[in-house]
């Protein structure tokens, strides 16, 4: 399978994920998330640079939920509240799965974040 983005051809696996990370830039992440009828706002962001930077500069480690709530609750002190809700509100399929495929990465194989 494959996606169109910008005139180039990216090579997707069967449920929609990059076959090779490297591919992904930012219009590549908006035609998935428009894919997943998700809205990309600064939170939705910063969840998506925290998965590629950890998968990047981490040994291809992909954080459960549990692990991004716990960074989470650092960077996003303008919230009175964060936990795997404020998560899923960003990405209503799943932080872990949802947000990973539209960042690019491979597929997780793990089922749930806690």
């Amino acid at each position: 399978m494959s996606i169109e983005v910008n005139g180039q051809t990216i090579e997707t696996n069967a449920a929609g994920y990059l076959a090779n990370h490297e591919d992904w830039n930012e219009d590549v992440a908006k035609f998935l998330a428009e894919e997943e009828g998700v809205t990309l706002d600064e939170k939705a962001w910063d969840i998506i640079n925290h998965l590629r930077d950890e998968f990047i500069n981490n040994a291809g480690n992909q954080p459960n939920e549990r692990n991004m709530v716990k960074h989470f609750k650092k960077v996003w002190t303008d919230l009175d509240k964060v936990d795997s809700k404020a998560l899923y509100n960003c990405f209503p399929r799943g932080p872990a799965k949802q947000a990973g495929r539209i960042a690019g990465l491979p597929e997780t194989k793990r089922k749930g974040g806690y």
